[in-house]
């Protein structure tokens, strides 16, 4: 939407800009015309300014919020996002220690199904969580005044003197000295998405969002990224980046600006090497249709495509789920929503 109100001129919106990154402790200049900051806790700003744009516009700025609500498990359910199986099944995995990725575009819900399933983990398990830049999750609870649960906060801090900088890498080397059952990377976007893989495959249980466009091309997104740290080939990646997150949750804002959680899937590594797909839940879309007052409707279901793997109820049982319930996610009925 257009508003009639403007700026003075392109100085007078940069200066309003370099303001608001006042917050951040961002500096917009000539040396540095591209920033990322944060306003709030979380609300986000991305700048670019002269001579990256035009000189008639000054700057360029983005200013989102972030998770500004949030959600429950009914929430999900009755706004067709997920089905109560399928989260119920997301939780358990972080309960029992399963990393699990969520992807998919801006806006199409990573954060806030992050945070929900950050809400489903018990109390006597310690959560790390590592932030760029700004706080957006809240994780610590009270009962009558007390702290009940163990959580350790942590955020990037981002400095032009390299001994003052401290990013997600360097936090993630120091979540290993905490002893944590779940390390929360916000988002990966960068070089410690390798840092993340390796803590996965320690044996801690990593949650983390990433942007990618499918399941599959989760782990392609993975590897590009840790490419950015260490000079290893891409098939060598691939495994490791495999093996640390065997779940993996595309999520996807619609046509009609629903979200839908589109797929669930486990990448289960065979005996020789080999990898096998498994669509465990799936969004399937049945119809497309314009309406003559132009609004577009899309009719689809959540199906349940296959159970889990043998390898990864093995794994589930080893620390510690109950084998009624591994049982139960096994026995599920095809169609679930």
């Amino acid at each position: 939407m257009k508003l009639e109100e403007h700026f003075d001129s392109p100085e007078h919106a940069i200066n309003v800009v370099r303001r608001m990154l006042h917050v951040s402790g961002m500096v917009l200049d000539n040396a540095s015309p591209a920033i990322l900051g944060h306003l709030s806790k979380n609300i986000r700003i991305a700048a670019l300014k002269t001579p990256l744009v035009d000189e008639d516009v000054g700057i360029a700025a983005s200013i989102r919020i972030v998770n500004p609500q949030s959600m429950k498990k009914e929430d999900f359910v009755r706004s067709g996002t997920a089905t109560d199986i399928m989260l119920d099944f997301l939780s358990y995995l972080i309960r029992y220690g399963i990393s699990v990725c969520v992807a998919g575009a801006t806006s199409s819900g990573k954060t806030t199904v992050l945070g929900w399933l950050l809400t489903t983990i018990p109390n006597n398990k310690r959560i790390y969580t590592i932030e760029n830049g700004s706080r957006e999750l809240d994780l610590t609870r009270y009962e009558d005044g007390k702290v009940v649960n163990s959580v350790i906060h942590t955020l990037t801090r981002d400095s032009e003197n390299e001994k003052q900088k401290v990013d997600q890498i360097t936090l993630l080397d120091m979540a290993l000295r905490f002893n944590p059952d779940i390390a929360v990377v916000g988002e990966m976007r960068g070089a410690e998405a390798n840092a993340a893989q390796e803590a996965a495959r320690t044996g801690i249980a990593v949650l983390t969002t990433i942007h990618a466009n499918s399941c599959e091309a989760t782990y392609r997104r993975m590897v590009s990224l840790c490419k950015r740290a260490v000079d290893m080939s891409d098939e060598t990646l691939y495994g490791y980046v495999t093996e640390a997150y065997p779940i993996i949750v595309f999520c996807k804002q619609l046509e009609n600006k629903e979200r839908r959680m589109m797929e669930i899937m486990e990448c289960e590594i065979l005996p020789d090497g080999t990898r096998n797909y498994r669509t465990l839940f799936q969004y399937i879309i049945t119809e497309n249709r314009m309406e003559e007052n132009g609004a577009f409707t899309i009719i689809g279901h959540h199906e349940q495509k296959e159970s889990i793997s043998e390898s990864l109820s093995k794994r589930l049982l080893e620390n510690g789920m109950p084998i009624e319930m591994i049982k139960s996610l096994k026995e599920r009925t095809v169609k679930t929503a």
